[in-house]
């Protein structure tokens, strides 16, 4: 009985037949997902162009919670002042990767996207030194031969 109302169904292209084989557009995406967790950043991109399934899968929050660091609500407070908090994990991450400036410029922050570690530059001109913050004892020359050209840069986790 079945087979007979598949066969009129069929004939009246009211559904279209399944594929004989199964392919990777018929993974569910959680399952595909669940993989994703476990590449780079770089690669989940590459990935998701590869169909639906996997376009879906690497939008999830918990792909890029991931590969976020575990204080990066702490850096979004410190940088950046009107930060939208609609935003999905995807998008904090994309935000984070780039180079955001704050404190007057003076200081830069990113997300380094193969360690996914927090780095920050601090230029000569947002430091301050403790104790001897007298023009007296020190100047401030701007040299050509400055390797990081006015910066000093460190990488590692961002402090608070």
């Amino acid at each position: 009985m079945g087979s007979g109302f598949s066969l009129l169904l069929a004939d009246t292209n009211l559904c279209t037949s399944p594929s004989p084989e199964p392919s990777l557009g018929d993974l569910p995406e959680s399952c595909v997902a669940s993989v994703l967790v476990h590449l780079d950043p770089q690669e989940i991109c590459r990935l998701a162009l590869l169909n639906r399934a996997f376009w879906g899968a690497s939008s999830a929050d918990f792909v890029w919670e991931s590969k976020l660091p575990s204080n990066y609500e702490s850096v979004i407070e410190r940088v950046f002042d009107d930060f939208p908090s609609n935003l999905c994990k995807r998008d904090i991450y994309a935000r984070l990767s780039r180079l955001n400036s704050f404190d007057g410029g003076t200081k830069k922050v990113w997300l380094d996207k193969s360690t996914g570690r927090i780095c920050l530059s601090v230029s000569s001109k947002g430091l301050a030194i403790t104790g001897i913050d007298d023009r007296r004892y020190w100047n401030r020359i701007p040299t050509e031969e400055s390797r990081l050209a006015d910066q000093i840069k460190c990488s590692g986790r961002f402090a608070r």
